[in-house]
């Protein structure tokens, strides 16, 4: 006959074999739904942040042309054909007002249909190395079969559509260079009368693409809605036929899994405001191997603490209690998102050991938690935040003021003036090193104060508390260590070279942070006009 000790003490083992097993079982189902779900979330947080920077491209682009093509409409609409050479000067005035604030153009024209003047022909205007725009010849598209959207697509695609569009990359025949370009055709009277239109540079897009990485070798792309790539980091777009996406990414459903050269992969897309698709793809091994990595310790620890518990009840029973119960709770904390869990029992037992255990792993799980948000927020090259951190504290402040309309702050917008000069002198890389110095000389001057890149050769900073105090000087002392800096410099990326704009918050003025970063940075282009017109 059994002594109701060792009842009790069987009872005890069987419940906590039976307790264990479940709570590994639930822990493993646990583990591997958040870890899917938690990836799942981040992929798809990546897109959105991707998608936002993008669309906020495109969409600029779009205005600019827009702007310029209803004014021609409406002005063509008012010239006879006998003074169109008044209606192509306005044309012209308009276009040099919107140039200026479209980041990454190359060209702009205004091409006049062949049949309805022989002798205006319009006007193309190509960015110089001082960062004006010099006109050209136009390109004599009367030699052009117009039917053929194969050549001259700038040109024939908007023709035969009669539909504003994007076209894809393309090598331009004139430049010799990469780019992406939005068209408008223009109609007079119903009649087409001629296209109006941008040439973008291609490698300002790629740039917004390429910094959109997850994990270890996931990377992003755009595709168009027929399928066909316009912008991928390791494929060449510009081939005679263009690249296909992998079978299955045309799918209606949001998170796709899909093979691409053998391996298989997990991608999330959204659609971006001109019709194409940003996709974001992560490779499925490195999706799970996180969450993998979590189950292992826990069945591991799970096994561990059956054996432990198994000896300590043979001698307890009582004295654990209280801290099991502390450390169920502790446990349900974190699995409803309580990371903050501090368990405080630390006697020198099992117990304590599992209790410090327990705190590590959470110690450990909220810091790779932390490492994977800053991540989302950190521009890769130059370690200062990135554009998605940008909008972000602008969100902030913007919230901040509308509670506070004498908060004071300043908003200053830096652009690195010789950085095409020095990728094309020297290569990217030393363009790197370039914006590296540039980066690390902004964090060192305002060293109380945030400081981003927002573009691939422009910076901001948002100004608050002392450096908000001493702004104005610390705007000279940028401009005296970037001296100091180019006449130490034993090469042309060693030096820094930046035309900057600092707009303060001005209550009676500004009705949104917006209006201040326009300010700066239209002061910020003042200064570069000013700097070039002296040299």
């Amino acid at each position: 006959m059994k002594s109701i000790r060792t009842k009790i003490t069987l009872l005890t083992i069987i419940a906590i074999i039976i307790s264990l097993t479940c709570a590994t079982f639930f822990g493993v189902f646990m583990i591997r739904r958040l870890g899917k779900s938690n990836s799942e979330e981040m992929l798809k947080l990546l897109c959105e942040t991707g998608e936002k920077n993008i669309d906020f491209y495109f969409e600029s682009v779009e205005s600019s042309v827009e702007i310029v093509s209803k004014y021609v409409q409406e002005d063509l609409s008012k010239t006879e054909l006998d003074d169109l050479d008044e209606h192509i000067t306005r044309a012209k005035s308009i276009f040099e007002k919107t140039a200026p604030s479209t980041n990454g153009l190359l060209t702009y024209y205004y091409r006049v249909e062949p049949d309805v003047s022989e002798t205006i022909d319009g006007f193309w205007f190509i960015k110089n190395n001082d960062g004006g725009f010099d006109e050209h010849e136009v390109t004599d598209i009367s030699q052009y079969d117009m039917d053929d959207t194969t050549k001259l697509v700038w040109y024939t695609v908007p023709r035969k559509t009669g539909k504003s569009i994007w076209l894809p990359p393309y090598i331009t025949e004139n430049l010799g260079v990469k780019v992406l370009s939005y068209n408008v055709p223009i109609y007079r009277n119903g009649v087409f009368f001629g296209v109006v239109g941008i040439e973008m540079d291609y490698e300002l897009l790629a740039t917004l693409v390429n910094n959109i990485k997850l994990f270890k070798s996931g990377y992003a792309f755009i595709n168009d809605s027929e399928g066909n790539i316009i912008c991928h980091p390791y494929i060449d777009v510009t081939t005679e036929t263009m690249p296909k996406v992998p079978d299955g990414l045309l799918s209606e459903n949001n998170f796709v899994f899909y093979k691409f050269d053998g391996v298989k992969k997990e991608a999330v897309w959204l659609n971006l405001s001109n019709g194409m698709r940003l996709n974001v793809t992560v490779p499925v091994s490195e999706i799970n191997g996180n969450w993998k990595t979590l189950l292992l310790v826990m069945i591991g620890v799970s096994a561990v603490l059956l054996v432990v518990f198994i000896l300590l009840t043979l001698k307890m029973t009582g004295p654990i209690t209280k801290p099991i119960k502390e450390l169920s709770e502790g446990a349900i904390q974190v699995n409803n998102g309580n990371y903050d869990v501090k368990l405080d029992y630390h006697n020198n037992d099992e117990i304590g050991v599992l209790t410090n255990t327990f705190n590590n792993l959470i110690s450990h799980l909220k810091d790779y938690i932390s490492e994977l948000s800053s991540l989302a927020y950190d521009d890769a090259l130059t370690s200062v935040h990135n554009k998605g951190a940008f909008d972000t504290n602008i969100h902030d402040l913007q919230e901040a003021m509308l509670k506070d309309n004498n908060i004071e702050f300043a908003i200053a917008i830096l652009d690195c003036d010789k950085l095409k000069a020095v990728n094309d002198q020297y290569g990217h890389k030393r363009g790197d090193i370039y914006l590296k110095t540039a980066s690390n000389l902004m964090c060192l001057v305002f060293a109380n104060s945030q400081v981003f890149r927002i573009g691939g050769d422009e910076f901001a900073v948002i100004i608050q508390n002392e450096d908000y105090k001493q702004c104005d000087k610390l705007i000279k002392v940028f401009e005296i260590k970037s001296e100091e800096i180019n006449k130490a410099a034993q090469n042309k990326w060693s030096e820094v070279h930046a035309s900057i704009g600092l707009a303060k918050y001005d209550k009676d003025k500004d009705k949104t942070v917006d209006d201040v970063i326009n300010r700066a940075d239209k002061l910020m282009y003042e200064y570069k006009r000013r700097k070039f017109s002296s040299q």
